[in-house]
């Protein structure tokens, strides 16, 4: 039996292997490295976060992305973008560095056996582990406005379900979203030929601002300080103190995490979007009927007139709702069986990211609601892997212990079991 078993092998499933290798913990890692970012980005997308916020974690701050890039003379540099490709490698390069083997299979199932749990994949290989961290990413969570639901399948997608955008020259597509995503998949989409158009419910679009020199006087920096998601005190205090935020009540987390930093396209991408992709703001879908080959948009304007906007395909850039009802890996007696933040569908976890169930951990996306925004982004992979593997250690330690006849655990509330360790909040 393994002590941890890592499913995902983005960015934060890697940097938990990373973290639990160099503790001593025997840990497999099962999924395909890097994959969101590898199958479901388009070439030509860049990383909206500075180089320096976008490393991987391992020990004493090793194996950076500065590392990587110095390595191959490439320019890592504070207000220049990076590649997602060059990101993407170099999170396969941190994975040959700092993490045992990674095992490329599809986890279908993780259920509760004896003491531990037992993990079947599509490939039919079986595990047995002690412990269990879910790092399956973004994937699992996409989100469609309703209104294309009754669509047949070719006439919509999500803004992940492109490798390349060429295949759209020539055509009308509309983009729905506000975001990075939608904006960057929307100029990417003109510059490969397409005919895109955005469309949005918010009266305007957000852009970020180019970001301060790192180097600058003390009171321009004590003004808006630099951070992992940006400059400015309230966007440090979420990329920094996320110990801090899992102190909040439940409903106050949960607002948070749905509206802290919300959709701003980089200041990068304004120039281009701008002389390339016409805009629909203010704009509500409430409607999408297939029409041949060709969608049919209803919208609704603020005001409340109607506009119809006819296209060969949609692509919604809307982003991702974490709910565990969608992670139908996990066993469904035991998901309905896990304390949730407040009212939403997400996990109530200790401090060590450890939820109800016992020896069951969550990283990335789920674990927003419970430590703030920054979990949504790589710069969280840090804050998370340490913990998470501080959480494992506690929980294989209460396991050693003597104890009565082992059985199927039954779950106790998040933050007042063993894996409970107050000191390791800060």
């Amino acid at each position: 039996m393994d002590d941890l078993v890592v499913v995902g092998a983005g960015p934060y499933g890697l940097s938990i292997a990373a973290h639990a290798a160099a503790a001593g913990i025997g840990v497999r890692v099962l999924g395909r490295p890097m994959a969101s970012w590898r199958d479901h980005m388009p070439d030509g997308m860049y990383l909206k976060s500075e180089p320096w916020a976008s490393n991987l974690s391992a020990p004493g701050g090793r194996h950076t992305l500065a590392e990587f890039c110095a390595g191959r003379g490439v320019a890592a540099e504070h207000g220049r973008p990076l590649s997602i490709g060059t990101f993407s490698e170099y999170g396969l390069w941190f994975a040959g560095q700092a993490v045992p083997e990674v095992e490329e299979l599809t986890v279908t199932e993780v259920t509760p056996q004896g003491d531990g749990f037992r993990i079947r994949t599509a490939e039919g290989t079986q595990l047995l582990a002690r412990t269990v961290a879910l790092a399956v990413g973004v994937m699992p969570f996409v989100r469609h406005p309703e209104a294309l639901h009754a669509l047949p399948p070719g006439h919509y997608s999500h803004s992940t379900g492109h490798r390349d955008l060429a295949r759209f020259a020539g055509r009308d597509v509309a983009v729905i979203g506000a975001g990075q995503a939608a904006l960057e998949t929307a100029t990417l989409l003109a510059e490969c030929g397409a005919r895109p158009c955005l469309v949005a419910r918010r009266s305007g679009i957000g852009w970020n601002t180019v970001p301060p020199p790192l180097e600058r006087p003390a009171p321009a920096a004590l003004r808006r300080p630099h951070s992992g998601l940006g400059s400015g005190w309230r966007t440090w205090a979420w990329a920094e103190l996320p110990w801090a935020v899992r102190r909040l009540p439940a409903a106050r987390r949960e607002r948070i995490a749905a509206t802290a930093l919300g959709p701003a396209g980089a200041w990068w991408l304004r120039d281009r979007f701008e002389r390339s992709v016409p805009v629909l703001l203010g704009h509500r879908l409430h409607r999408a009927v297939p029409v041949g080959d060709r969608t049919r948009l209803g919208l609704t304007t603020a005001a409340g007139e109607s506009v119809v906007l006819d296209v060969a395909h949609v692509i919604a850039a809307t982003g991702f709702a974490p709910d565990l009802a969608r992670l139908d890996l996990l066993d469904a007696r035991l998901r309905d069986a896990l304390d949730t933040v407040g009212a939403g569908r997400t996990p109530e976890l200790s401090s060590g990211f450890e939820s109800s169930w016992p020896g069951l951990f969550f990283a990335g996306l789920l674990t927003a609601p419970s430590f703030g925004p920054s979990m949504r982004f790589v710069h969280g992979a840090g804050f998370t892997a340490g913990r998470l593997v501080g959480g494992v250690r506690r929980r294989l330690g209460a396991r050693s212990r003597p104890a009565g006849p082992l059985g199927t655990p039954r779950p106790a509330r998040a933050g007042r079991g063993p894996s409970e360790d107050v000191s390791a909040v800060r």
